[in-house]
């Protein structure tokens, strides 16, 4: 980016102005499909899977005749596998978006497009029939935003800002989880006390906020590349480009490990909590469903100490490398998931683990995630080809979709052993990702480095 460029945007202290306007429309995005996602796993075992309610979804009989290729499968098993593959899908739909937003559209207009598919989304989830149209729509809608925008933070920065397009892309995770603590607060009470599909009227209604600040902050962000103008041919990549390409393919390979073991908290873990963990209080008990706000807050509550932290190692020239940064978030979703497993060791009644284990189990989540995952996307938007930027964060999203889809497998068979099984083989598959990751931290950080 020219200075040209950085001028359009402006400044807020060290930061372009458009870094705020995005952080308030992915925090209201993510307020939005993070409300939703805390309802969707209870939704579909206590309510919309019941037969005369599963009966009424469009396509739904037909859906879960082709996953029970292995046999019948319960209502949590088919639900655990429903979620596993819708929050996959999110995650693989960015590929194209990046594509579209590259070649045809731009990114402006493709995250204009994404947030009004995904806020018809969520109005169809208020309605029994429409469950898997809303799914859809879900998916689609976010595989038009979630890449671009991205992106779109790394262009606010030069390219020889490192560190603080790295510190950059974490304040935007804050927005991220902002969002995504506050929205299951909201919608889990909503639901609570009006009913499910209120809850995700909810979430419609926010997904339009979102679409409002980011019109709003046009002019504050980064132009749409010339490349979208048929009449420029992109020059073609360079054989050291093509080989960072590779080495970052690999690494985004290797954070696969703690896109399993991670999202399970989403999915299963809520499961977990409304059966096993003690949610009274003096004043009732907890809805289940806000826990899912709980790695969000914990990563809330973490940035600013790693934003700072960084900042002062980088001053001093010893700031861990990206690679080590991801290896070390993955190693804290194993330890998190330990201690999930060390909370219900021996227990077997409902409603007997203690609460501190649960929560303190998803802070740390929290804190893995501000390490490994806003690191892959600045990793990706500093050593990517300018030419493939936008697609190759799309790629980065194919990690989460090949974790989530496979986290959903592995959440079918949490009905068939004892919970502390269960977590433990959540966390061993994060701790070997983690191993893997240090072991090669040097070659891949080095790769990286070469022709940059």
């Amino acid at each position: 980016m020219d200075k040209t460029e950085l001028a359009v945007s402006g400044q807020i202290g060290s930061h372009p102005k458009g870094l705020y306007y995005l952080f308030f429309t992915e925090m209201w995005e993510r307020f939005s499909f993070y409300g939703m996602s805390a309802l969707l796993m209870l939704y579909m075992v206590k309510e919309l899977l019941l037969p005369e309610n599963a009966a009424q979804v469009i396509g739904l009989a037909g859906l879960r005749a082709f996953f029970e290729f292995r046999g019948p499968m319960s209502d949590i098993a088919f639900a655990s596998i429903i979620y596993g593959w819708y929050a996959g899908l999110v995650y693989f739909t960015p590929i194209f978006g990046g594509w579209v937003a590259d070649k045809l559209l731009g990114a402006k207009r493709t995250v204009m497009i994404g947030v009004v598919l995904m806020s018809a989304g969520h109005l169809a989830m208020s309605f029994y029939s429409s469950f898997l149209l809303a799914l859809l729509l879900l998916i689609l809608g976010s595989g038009f935003l979630k890449g671009n925008i991205s992106a779109q933070v790394g262009a606010l920065y030069p390219q020889e800002e490192e560190s603080l397009r790295s510190h950059g892309y974490t304040i935007f995770s804050a927005g991220i989880c902002i969002g995504a603590a506050s929205g299951p607060l909201v919608t889990g009470l909503v639901a609570q006390s009006h009913g499910w599909h209120a809850g995700f009227a909810v979430t419609a209604l926010l997904m339009l906020v979102a679409l409002a600040v980011y019109a709003i902050g046009q002019r504050h962000l980064p132009h749409d590349r010339p490349a979208v103008q048929k009449r420029e041919k992109a020059a073609p990549l360079s054989p050291t480009e093509r080989r960072r390409i590779y080495v970052l393919l690999f690494v985004i390979l290797l954070t696969i490990p703690a896109e399993i073991a991670y999202p399970m908290v989403w999915s299963i873990g809520i499961l977990w909590v409304d059966q096993y963990v003690n949610l009274a209080t003096p004043m009732g008990d907890m809805p289940s469903s806000w826990f899912a706000a709980m790695d969000s807050i914990g990563a809330i509550i973490f940035a600013p100490l790693l934003v700072a932290i960084w900042a002062w190692q980088a001053r001093r020239g010893s700031e861990p490398p990206s690679i080590t940064k991801i290896g070390i978030g993955t190693a804290l979703v194993g330890f998190a998931a330990l201690l999930f497993a060390y909370g219900n060791m021996g227990i077997t009644e409902p409603d007997s683990v203690s609460a501190g284990w649960a929560i303190s189990g998803w802070l740390i989540m929290g804190l893995a995630w501000m390490y490994y995952w806003p690191t892959l996307l600045a990793l990706v938007s500093r050593t990517a080809p300018p030419a493939v930027t936008s697609t190759l964060m799309g790629v980065a999203f194919l990690s989460p979709f090949v974790g989530h889809t496979l986290a959903g497998w592995v959440g079918s068979y949490f009905d068939q052993m004892d919970p502390a099984t269960f977590w433990a083989m959540d966390a061993a598959i994060a701790l070997a990702g983690a191993a893997v990751i240090l072991l090669l931290r040097k070659p891949l950080t080095n790769g990286l480095a070469a022709g940059n």
